[in-house]
């Protein structure tokens, strides 16, 4: 019986680690590191641009924007009020077009005087060899954004090699309800 309990619980461990595995993009398998402090958050993606058709070191973006919202309302709930500083966000590809890309993301943040100057989400649209839908992210954010307020979206973000972002920041309406 003990042998028998044994086998089981070896043939669970070993179907849900397959099935994990066949479900983990190729972006958790490399190199790739987000480190936020009360100053900015900072990244960097090596590994291949595309797989099966999807653009997967693009998907860089989305992890990234994750770890700041997280660190936006970090610094919030600590009253260390901030936003993002678009001016002086940094983005570059290098070997962009050739399989293998490194994509480092620079994302600093400035403080704020008051809690409703802050911003505690954060998004992002882009294109990897296309145009940022712009229009149909700011129609699928409009809900998430407090009445009375709007999204801040910064300008046009492009590398050298080409990758196109807007970035997003909003108040969190459960975050920030008392800057309705």
């Amino acid at each position: 019986m003990k042998q028998l309990t044994i086998l089981i619980f070896l043939c669970l461990c070993f179907t849900n680690c397959n099935s994990q595995t066949k479900n983990t993009p190729n972006l958790t398998t490399t190199n790739n590191q987000i480190t936020c402090t009360n100053k900015a958050c900072q990244g960097t993606y090596r590994g291949a641009e595309f797989t099966n058709g999807d653009d997967i070191a693009h998907q860089f973006s989305n992890k990234m924007a994750a770890a700041v919202g997280d660190q936006l309302k970090t610094l919030y709930k600590s009253r260390a009020y901030s936003k993002v500083d678009f001016s002086n966000l940094k983005m570059s590809t290098e070997g962009m077009g050739s399989g293998e890309v490194t994509y480092t993301l620079y994302i600093p943040f400035k403080t704020v005087n008051q809690k409703c100057e802050a911003y505690t989400s954060f998004d992002h649209v882009g294109g990897w060899n296309h145009a940022p839908a712009l229009s149909q992210r700011k129609a699928q954010l409009k809900d998430a954004v407090m009445q009375g307020h709007q999204l801040d979206i910064s300008d046009l973000k492009t590398t050298t090699e080409g990758l196109q972002e807007y970035w997003i920041q909003w108040k969190h309406q459960v975050v920030q309800a008392e800057c309705q």
